[in-house]
């Protein structure tokens, strides 16, 4: 859990049944209820530069399908994606899937406070529509797509058909998809599900991430094509000057 600050950066020099769901283009702030995740005031203001930075930036570049992985598991990359996925979603009015890919170690029913109901590695070992296995969470326009029931024995087939099939469905009927994935130390899994979205956001831990596993995640990630939306550090303890960010 993000403790003390997360910082997004950048990466301008690392080289190296349900109801029916409706598409809603874009407007005013929705007056939805107020965030129920945890955060300190100083989490909330980072998480919402993420989510501004982002999705939120103008121009036809932003991107809807984002995946967020960590160089290696602890890093905190659950927490702030279902935190980001909470505070998009009461920045905007269409509908927004939060998806839980680490199917090794799911979190994200945990931290929504709901059961693991059908998700997805049941729907990828089936021919329903994605609308039956996805469950509405406490905003009115936030979705989840939990882990699933079959996680321990479906964790090959996020990289096969079946997965880029229920990606691109989950497209059509959500605005926006963010997607936890494995780290990627652990797999290869993060950086094809990077391939099949339109991006990958890089958590880092403060005083724990290695540069030189930093560096490799990077080379990885720019060698399977993939586009590097930027990084988050989590858990810092004090400010961190774009040097640092620069030196990766």
């Amino acid at each position: 859990m993000l403790d003390t600050g997360t910082e997004v950066s950048p990466l301008p020099r690392l080289q190296v049944e349900s109801q029916p769901l409706q598409r809603e283009s874009e407007g005013e702030p929705v007056e939805l209820s107020p965030l129920k995740l945890e955060m300190e005031e100083k989490q909330r203001d980072e998480v919402m530069k993420f989510v501004q930075y982002v999705f939120l930036m103008p121009g036809a570049e932003a991107p809807r399908t984002v995946v967020l992985t960590g160089t290696e598991p602890g890093n905190g990359c659950s927490w702030i994606c279902c935190r980001a996925a909470e505070i998009l979603a009461s920045q905007v009015k269409g509908p927004i899937c939060v998806v839980d890919a680490n199917l090794r170690s799911p979190g994200l029913h945990q931290y929504f406070g709901v059961e693991n109901h059908r998700g997805l590695s049941d729907a990828l070992e089936a021919t329903e529509s994605i609308r039956n296995f996805v469950h509405p969470l406490g905003r009115q326009n936030l979705w989840l797509l939990s882990c699933g029931a079959n996680a321990t024995t479906s964790s090959s087939l996020l990289t096969s058909d079946p997965m880029r099939l229920r990606l691109a469905e989950l497209r059509q009927f959500f605005e926006y998809v963010l997607i936890d994935a494995p780290a990627l130390s652990l797999s290869s899994d993060g950086i094809v599900l990077a391939r099949a979205a339109e991006g990958v956001v890089l958590i880092l831990k403060a005083n724990s991430s290695r540069r030189d596993a930093a560096r490799k995640a990077v080379q990885g990630l720019q060698n399977a094509g993939v586009r590097i939306l930027g990084a988050v550090l989590n858990q810092r303890t004090f400010p961190l000057p774009q040097k640092i960010y620069d030196l990766l």
